[in-house]
């Protein structure tokens, strides 16, 4: 497998290297880019034209090697020395309500047979993220693993996009579906965040919309953790994440991001679902915490996994709010994942409004939020 990852400025330089990158004949290829290149015309046709296997989406900042952009296009082009092969899905997502069968109604589409991974990439804003996901597991193969994340566009929560090989638009879910026995995947997610404050009872939600925490209004609760922060929500949500605990009041790995606010209901729009059984806890960082938490993530891959160090893409999914506690120092937990990892490795990926990934190779995936997610892929020769 042959990989390489290319940062650009304007779409007059990918432009300018379209013929080299043709002439490489990726398998496939996968663009993270700043929303304004999505309105251009000719940025799909100019992907559609250096392969026709190409997926992207909008991003809050875009990785290439073991740099952090902002208004660029990070590309990734990947060829195949083996048989493998990607076949590439695409489908609309209406509304939040019908996320689910959104992603049921995708899985329906993806041939099963040989199918070693996916990668996945969807809207950012009016989204159920954890249940498409649900959607999608519901008829795809227990033992294969799903990554990627949800779209961004620099923490405004407006509109992001998602490319795909007939189009560009607001509504995609597209998805890379990998085949071939000499493909290999390996997967890490980790967050970094401490909670604090007493854990509270989810007493009203539905799906993703959280009403009530110990029988009073999610918002006013909220609003009274976050002091002076409260007038900045729902960006400032970003910094102070849930931790979900399970009906044990066991922490279960999950966090979760406000993205956005109902006066009127007082409530929170949450980037995933929370069940009335569990519990939520505030959460907070510092940007050693959540350095550490890269280094953790990537930890996992190379102490469990004996060829790590092989040629392999590394796609990394991170949170834009661990990017807003970072500020200057974001580029540090990808200089971490860079440190660790050894031989021909590629790496890039984005920062986005959630994180698709496993737990450390574990088969059930999740979405993520506040966290860095790791997918590793090689082929075996």
């Amino acid at each position: 497998m042959l990989s390489k990852t290319l940062f650009f400025t304007s779409l007059e330089e990918l432009q300018s290297e379209s013929e080299a990158l043709r002439a490489f004949s990726p398998s496939f290829v996968i663009a993270f880019a700043s929303p304004t290149f999505f309105l251009i015309p000719s940025f799909h046709k100019t992907l559609a034209d250096i392969c026709h296997n190409c997926i992207g989406c909008s991003t809050a900042g875009e990785i290439s090697g073991n740099r952090v952009f902002e208004n660029g296009i990070t590309l990734v082009a990947v060829r195949f020395s083996s048989s493998a092969q990607v076949k590439i899905y695409h489908t609309h997502l209406q509304d939040m309500e019908s996320s689910f069968k959104t992603g049921e109604s995708l899985a329906g589409d993806i041939d099963n047979e040989g199918l070693r991974g996916v990668y996945l990439l969807a809207p950012g804003v009016d989204v159920n993220g954890s249940a498409l996901l649900e959607g999608l597991t519901t008829k795809l193969p227990e033992n294969v693993g799903i990554s990627g994340g949800l779209a961004g566009d620099y923490g405004a929560f407006e509109q992001t996009y998602v490319l795909h090989p007939e189009g560009v638009d607001s509504r995609s879910v597209a998805a890379i579906a990998f085949y071939g026995e000499s493909l290999s995947f390996d997967y890490s997610a980790h967050g970094g965040w401490r909670s604090f404050g007493p854990a509270r009872a989810v007493t009203s939600a539905t799906a993703n919309q959280l009403f009530e925490l110990d029988g009073r209004p999610a918002l006013d609760i909220y609003k009274k953790y976050l002091g002076e922060y409260a007038n900045d929500l729902p960006a400032s949500g970003l910094l102070f994440p849930f931790e979900v605990l399970n009906e044990e009041g066991q922490p279960t790995q999950v966090i979760r991001t406000i993205l956005g606010v109902d006066e009127s209901s007082k409530s929170l729009i949450l980037a995933g679902e929370v069940q009335q059984s569990h519990y939520l806890r505030l959460m907070h960082a510092s940007t050693d915490d959540l350095i550490d938490g890269a280094h953790r993530a990537i930890d996992g891959i190379t102490n469990s996994t004996p060829n790590y160090h092989a040629d392999c893409l590394a796609l990394v999914t991170s949170c834009v709010g661990r990017k807003l506690v970072m500020g200057d120092r974001v580029e540090e937990e990808i200089e971490e994942i860079d440190r660790q990892l050894t031989g021909q490795v590629c790496i890039a990926g984005f920062y986005s409004y959630g994180e698709i990934s496993p737990l450390l190779n574990k088969a059930q995936c999740e979405l993520h939020n506040q966290t860095l997610t790791i997918m590793l892929l090689r082929e075996a020769t």
